[in-house]
């Protein structure tokens, strides 16, 4: 996948002055062994210059990762630690940081050996509140060489969305789509995040797209295309309009992401887009969200910020569907109940015209958009691409600035069911505990709008650190709660 940051972490440990700088010495070697020998060499870097107990140490470390293209930071208390130097670090250097210390004491050695990291963690977490400094620390910060080098490793994909975050551009195509006003949002909190977002209209793309007509380059598009698709071609007359726009959104990236080094899309998909391009961009959103770079429709800036995110988590294709119907109660009765662990309002579909790429589902074919189709003539709505999503583990999640310019966020684990769907578009039966619940009170009441994003795979410990880490408020992030557990809005006697 493109469009994806690669991670250089620097490890630089730090020491008070009143304790043997050879703990820290020691312990960082001890960490960095410990993290090679489990995880290899790539993308880490042990900052060898000093061990830093002072302002000046703190420079010179600071410019030994910078020099190194460190792009992600790790200050490693070996022992008690300089508050202020190792806080001055985190403050000036520019990217994600991350505190942890070490706990490598043995009973035999309790007096030169006691480090006092456990308090040191302490005062360094108070001291980078006093200077505003944001940093991520593990949920049990401490430990010993080998559970510090695994605290660094999950702490890997949360560092890669901050710095994709810090370098990214939205660029969006269009206004929302009547009556969807739920895609529309602030973007106030867009700038906030540090993220640049260009607004364009459909008929600056109408226009690049007819400029684009007769490219060189669209038959080994088409190409591509066929070998994707395979038997499931049953378009082929349309193929050779989604290259020419799919090589139209390629130029217009690499035309416009100006001084960024990752994009995302929004792009408006209907009602004018088929009756004037002649197709609908379902496939081609898929095909570019597999390489790296999301694409949503209806212009929902929030919902590709949210599938960008959590491509650069799980560095894999992730998609964006409704949350759409309910499991007909005749087809839970026959397919679900009894084979699986889950109640009916557990259980739900989620749909989208057909934007999944095809790697997510488990079977695709080339078709007309049925939902367009029953108000425009069909031949102009060609180019959706249909299939079941694949069965397995997924993350439901979405970041969002809400209608009272707040940002919001919600995480929740479930799964893909192994049933057929027996409906259309790109679409799968999910299954996520206590989603009836959930539904009501973190959905509606957070007020989310329909599009959520899914990514494959248990991703929620890493997205719940990266929304605390841009500034979501922990009590912002919603989250299926188990039985018992009553959100603040329930109903204590429903």
């Amino acid at each position: 996948m493109n469009n994806i940051p690669e991670l250089k972490i620097g490890v630089v440990a730090v020491s008070r002055d009143c304790f043997p700088e050879s703990l820290s010495v020691t312990r960082r070697k001890n960490l960095m062994k410990a993290y090679t020998e489990k995880y290899g060499e790539e993308g880490i870097y042990e900052c060898p210059v000093c061990i830093v107990e002072s302002e000046l140490h703190m420079v010179q470390a600071l410019e030994d990762i910078k020099a190194a293209g460190c792009n992600a930071l790790v200050v490693y208390l070996g022992n008690f630690g300089p508050e202020i130097a190792e806080t001055l670090l985190a403050k000036h250097f520019e990217g994600p940081k991350m505190f942890i210390a070490a706990a490598e004491e043995r009973g035999d050695n309790l007096v030169q050996g006691r480090g006092d990291a456990y308090c040191g963690m302490l005062n360094a977490s108070y001291n980078l509140k006093l200077r505003n400094v944001k940093a991520y620390i593990p949920e049990y910060p401490v430990g010993d060489a080998e559970e510090c080098a695994d605290m660094i490793h999950e702490f890997i994909p949360i560092a890669r969305a901050i710095v994709g975050l810090g370098e990214l551009k939205i660029i969006s195509f269009g206004p929302r789509p009547l009556n969807f006003l739920a895609c529309n949002a602030p973007i106030k909190q867009l700038y906030n995040l540090g993220i640049e977002i260009e607004e364009n209209s459909e008929l600056d793309l109408f226009e690049a797209f007819n400029r684009h007509a007769g490219d060189e380059r669209i038959p080994a598009i088409v190409k591509e295309m066929e070998d994707e698709l395979g038997a499931g071609n049953k378009k082929p007359e349309i193929l050779e309009k989604l290259a020419q726009y799919e090589l139209t959104l390629k130029d217009w990236i690499d035309e416009h992401k100006g001084y960024r080094k990752y994009v995302a899309l929004a792009g408006k998909c209907w009602p004018a887009f088929q009756t004037q391009f002649g197709f609908v961009p379902c496939y081609v959103n898929s095909r570019l969200t597999a390489q790296g770079i999301p694409v949503s429709c209806e212009v929902d800036i929030y919902g590709t910020l949210s599938e960008f995110i959590g491509a650069v988590v799980s560095k894999d294709v992730v998609t964006l569907l409704d949350i759409n119907n309910s499991v007909p109660k005749d087809m839970y009765e026959e397919e679900i109940k009894g084979k699986y662990d889950y109640t009916q309002q557990e259980t739900f579909m989620g749909f989208h015209c057909g934007n999944t790429a095809s790697k997510k589902l488990t079977f695709c074919e080339m078709k007309y958009q049925m939902i367009m189709a029953r108000t425009l003539p069909e031949e102009v709505t060609q180019g959706t691409l249909e299939g079941d999503i694949v069965p397995g583990d997924i993350t439901f999640y979405r970041l969002q600035s809400t209608a009272d310019n707040k940002l919001r966020a919600y995480i929740a684990h479930g799964e893909v069911l192994p049933v057929a769907t027996r409906s259309f578009g790109g679409i799968g039966v999910f299954a996520i505990p206590q989603m009836g619940r959930f539904y009501r009170h973190v959905l509606i009441e957070g007020g989310y709008p329909h599009h959520g994003a899914v990514a494959f795979g248990h991703h929620g410990k890493a997205l719940f650190e990266v929304f605390k880490y841009i500034g979501v408020p922990v009590e912002e992030i919603g989250y299926n709660q188990p039985a018992g557990v009553r959100y603040p809005t329930e109903n204590p006697w429903r």
